[in-house]
């Protein structure tokens, strides 16, 4: 029995500590550091949750930047399941999903080049990917400029704005929150 509680007392402790006092403090130091992402980075415009920068939503109009093909469940960029497809890259189902989504992108883009940015047609491990890479925004800028009636430049400006580079070229690449572009297209689009 001495031996049993020190080893009880101990466990006690840590649990307390590392179960309520650790969170404690990174949840109040994040709130008055971060407030924003805390609060799950939500965009919110006249008083309206818009959407959240970390999860991708599913944009289908020809004046939106589309993000990567969702595979949850239910329906696309469904934030209550999130997941992969599972298919294998041998699976005749994801070749034909995949060939259907090329597809699709030509026809809606067919001022782009033929090559299609890989991570257009390919879904993410988590389904709901916010980001896309500059190459495949810029491939999707024409359809966009189109469609909203506005010059090139203007959207390659907006698009610039939200293109996020790592700290250090070795700790990733540059990405672009499409949900945050697609929010400002809107914004841009009622303020003229």
């Amino acid at each position: 029995m001495n031996m049993l509680r020190p080893a009880l007392l101990l466990f006690i402790l840590l649990t307390v500590i590392t179960g309520g006092v650790y969170p404690l403090i990174t949840t109040v130091v994040g709130n008055q550091l971060f407030p924003q992402k805390t609060q799950g980075s939500l965009i919110v415009q006249q008083g309206q949750v818009r959407g959240s920068q970390l999860i991708g939503q599913d944009f289908n109009q020809p004046g939106y930047f589309q993000g990567r093909p969702s595979a949850t469940a239910e329906h696309a960029d469904n934030p209550m399941a999130s997941g992969g497809s599972n298919l294998s890259v041998s699976n005749p189902q994801l070749v034909q999903r995949i060939e259907q989504q090329i597809a699709l992108l030509h026809s809606q883009n067919p001022e782009a080049s033929k090559r299609v940015p890989t991570e257009l047609i390919t879904t993410s491990a988590s389904g709901l990917d916010p980001m896309l890479s500059v190459s495949a925004m810029a491939w999707q800028i024409p359809r966009v400029a189109r469609a909203r009636k506005l010059p090139i430049s203007e959207i390659e400006k907006i698009v610039d704005r939200f293109t996020i580079k790592p700290l250090l070229s070795f700790m990733g690449p540059t990405v672009v929150n499409v949900v945050s572009v697609n929010v400002a297209l809107d914004h841009y689009s009622q303020g003229k």
